[in-house]
């Protein structure tokens, strides 16, 4: 009979890689069908992810033992280089006019802030020396991408953008300091730090070349994009291999990898081509992956008694960092330079949300051989359930306390590209008749954006053959095909009559053109002007009142109105609400 002395090994093997994807595969599909559940239970999803994690650990009910902190390292890194750079492909240049400057002040001056704070109270707490209590600090000083756009994104919150923009882009860019300061800590508590040139260059190194290359990459790549001719599917892949390639560059050099492959999607995604059709759908999913994987494998690897054990004084951590750490540092960050409204510092003070970074951050002490390692990965851990429990599950309610939630306004149920153009190129809108003034009206007395037309009309799951003559019936669903910038007019044609009133009820029953002269909108009143308001227009007028860049949703009160900034067009307002005090 023949006989293979090396078939046992094989068949081990075997079995421990069909075992590896069936523990995987049935822990990500949990992952995903649990998703329904934080929209029923309000719950965040990151913390479904973390639960499922520990629940599948070595003291959960599946009892799988994972201990190796560098395995978990290098998965932390890839995940969170995905969903930094499809954060960045997200992200619109556009924000940058209201959000870089605060972001770019909390990245730095608010990390620096938050982590001096919580760190003199965790040597208090923990009974640690100075450095080691800043070490604490440092390693959840700064806010998480992923659980910044997941939140945001994942509860239907729409900010005003000047919010909106802030945070986004603070997540992104706010890695930089925290790993300088996590690095510098670590190597004092080893006896490996530098000289203070040393340690100012590497600083600077981290923040220089990480933007320099981020942005000089992320438009080359661009450019390539653009021109290459590829199958649809590699689109993706490729921009996903050209931005680790820059992020691996990055790190060899001495910046931060973490910044340069965020500002590399930012580019890519403000480039207008074919490509981003492909890319953009891919990248979402990449993220969602990077998300669920990075946070089951942290579940994996902490040990819920050790967490525990520290769970009093780290529950303490988390309450000085979410109610006076962070709000401090929002508030010496940004309001002596920027004009954000008390409201709108609140609630960026509450969106300080804490997610894998400060995890994988608290691995550098274990990897790096710092005495007393186990405290700084378990405590991080704590602070971040407590951070995604506590703020992560308020999101929703604190946003609309603080009134910096804009209705979301109609948009077409489905959309995509046609694929005729290389730029600007046609799509097809899917809209629903819900708006009840739109029943029984003909096509032909629809008004329509020039060179966009209805391609079909579908009723009661029949497709009809639209005419001029053809009369639209509520439920009907209409295809659209036009160019991006025919959406504002169609979403106004079909705006429906519930979301009509959530938005007669923020920014007012009357609209205003925003080049309307003062002198007549006083005249129409009965306001009060000084002499040098007469010749403005109303909605200059309400951006010197806002300050800065307003955006929409703000709102002034004036002789007994609020006048709410309704519609923009760059930086200028076109269209302004009228509504009484409330």
């Amino acid at each position: 009979m023949w006989h293979n002395p090396g078939l046992p090994r094989y068949v081990f093997a075997m079995d421990s890689i069909n075992t590896l994807f069936l523990l995987s595969g049935s822990l990500i599909a949990l992952s995903i069908l649990a998703s329904r559940l934080s929209s029923v239970v309000g719950l965040p999803l990151l913390l479904i992810f973390l639960g499922l994690g520990m629940l599948a650990g070595e003291e959960g009910v599946l009892g799988i033992q994972f201990d190796d902190y560098s395995l978990a390292f290098l998965i932390g890194h890839l995940a969170l280089a995905m969903i930094l750079l499809d954060g960045g492909l997200r992200t619109r240049l556009k924000t940058f006019r209201v959000g870089f400057k605060p972001a770019l002040s909390l990245a730095t001056l608010g990390v620096f802030v938050t982590s001096a704070v919580v760190g003199l109270f965790a040597m208090w707490i923990f009974e640690l020396t100075l450095v080691q209590g800043l070490l604490v600090g440092a390693i959840v000083g700064s806010t998480d991408a992923a659980a910044v756009f997941s939140m945001l994104s994942g509860q239907g919150v729409n900010l005003n953008e000047r919010v909106g923009a802030t945070l986004e882009i603070e997540s992104g860019t706010n890695d930089p300091m925290a790993i300088f300061l996590t690095l510098m800590l670590v190597e004092l508590l080893v006896g490996e730090i530098g000289g203070i040139g040393e340690t100012v260059l590497f600083f600077f190194s981290q923040f220089g070349f990480g933007t320099l290359i981020g942005l000089g990459a992320g438009w080359l790549i661009a450019k390539l994009l653009r021109t290459l001719d590829l199958a649809p599917g590699l689109y993706s892949l490729l921009a996903l291999a050209l931005g680790f390639c820059v992020f691996g560059l990055t790190s060899a050099i001495g910046g931060s990898g973490f910044l340069a492959i965020y500002l590399t999607g930012l580019m890519i995604g403000n480039q207008p081509g074919r490509h981003l059709n492909f890319i953009l759908p891919v990248h979402d999913g990449l993220a969602w992956l990077s998300q669920i994987g990075l946070f089951l494998v942290l579940g994996l690897l902490v040990t819920p008694t050790e967490v525990l054990d520290y769970a009093l004084p780290a529950g303490l951590v988390a309450l000085v960092l979410i109610f006076v750490a962070r709000p401090l540092a929002v508030l010496l960050a940004i309001r002596p330079f920027f004009r954000f409204r008390w409201r709108e510092i609140g609630f960026i003070s509450w969106v300080g949300l804490r997610g894998a970074v400060p995890i994988v951050l608290a691995i550098f002490p274990v990897i790096g051989g710092v005495e007393n390692a186990a405290l700084y990965f378990n405590v991080a851990f704590a602070v971040v359930l407590f951070s995604l429990l506590i703020q992560g599950g308020t999101l929703s309610m604190m946003a609309r306390w603080t009134k910096v939630e804009v209705p979301v306004g109609v948009e077409p149920n489905r959309r995509g590209p046609l694929g005729v153009l290389p730029e600007n190129d046609f799509e097809m809108f899917v809209y629903k008749v819900e708006n009840e003034s739109l029943d029984d009206v003909p096509i032909r007395l629809l008004r329509f954006p020039s060179g966009a037309l209805i391609s079909a009309l579908f009723r009661q799951h029949v497709m009809l053959h639209p005419k001029g003559s053809t009369r639209l019936k509520l439920e009907d669903v209409v295809c659209v095909i036009g160019r991006p910038g025919d959406l504002p007019a169609l979403n106004r044609l079909f705006d429906g009559g519930a979301k009509l009133k959530r938005e007669r009820a923020f920014f007012g029953t009357f609209t205003l053109d925003g080049e309307a002269l003062m002198s007549d909108v006083a005249a129409a009143y009965g306001l009060t002007l000084s002499p040098g308001e007469r010749e403005m227009s109303l909605g200059a007028f309400v951006a010197l009142r806002v300050g800065g860049h307003p955006v929409v949703g703000d709102d002034v009160g004036w002789h007994g109105f609020e006048w709410v900034v309704s519609e923009m067009e760059g930086n200028r307002v076109t269209k302004v609400g009228l509504r009484l005090y409330h």
